[in-house]
């Protein structure tokens, strides 16, 4: 599978283990995060990640930021695009299996990177379930699509 992935100065250590893991189970990972515990406007990252997802070029993402939560907010600004924040298996099983989530959002300051290694092999190895949820997904496009005009 090919995974953007991305993160802030917070997250550099998280990424870098959710990096080499993805890496290590076969996966085509491109980098969009900083490098150093420098300061940096994680929107930007964020959006780079979304973006690139969104326009299919990557079949999922991977975002860290200290919770996660501001990562989220941005991508799920791009059209098209359904970001959670995870940091339990049964919300990461449920972002893909009731809301098709194509970017995962965690938090260094919140899991640790082992456990951040097994809630993201939980989240790749589930697929949409479609059934009640997927007019469900489709309602929250219509409303994406309202929002453009």
């Amino acid at each position: 599978m090919k995974i953007a992935i991305g993160c802030d100065e917070a997250a550099c250590g998280l990424r870098d283990a959710l990096r080499n893991h993805l890496e290590e189970l076969g996966h085509i990972v491109k980098d969009f995060g900083t490098e150093d515990s420098k300061p940096v406007l994680y929107p930007d990252i964020a959006w780079a990640v979304a973006g690139v997802v969104a326009a299919g070029e990557y079949e999922r993402g991977v975002l860290c930021c200290g919770t996660g939560i501001g990562m989220a907010i941005t991508a799920n600004k791009v059209p098209g695009i359904r970001a959670a924040v995870c940091h339990d298996p049964y919300s990461a099983e449920r972002a893909r299996k009731s809301n098709d989530a194509q970017i995962l959002c965690m938090g260094a300051r919140i899991v640790a990177p082992e456990y951040a290694k097994y809630l993201l092999e939980l989240w790749l190895g589930c697929g949409f379930a479609g059934g009640g949820s997927a007019a469900k997904v489709e309602r929250i496009t219509y409303y994406e699509q309202l929002g453009k005009q």
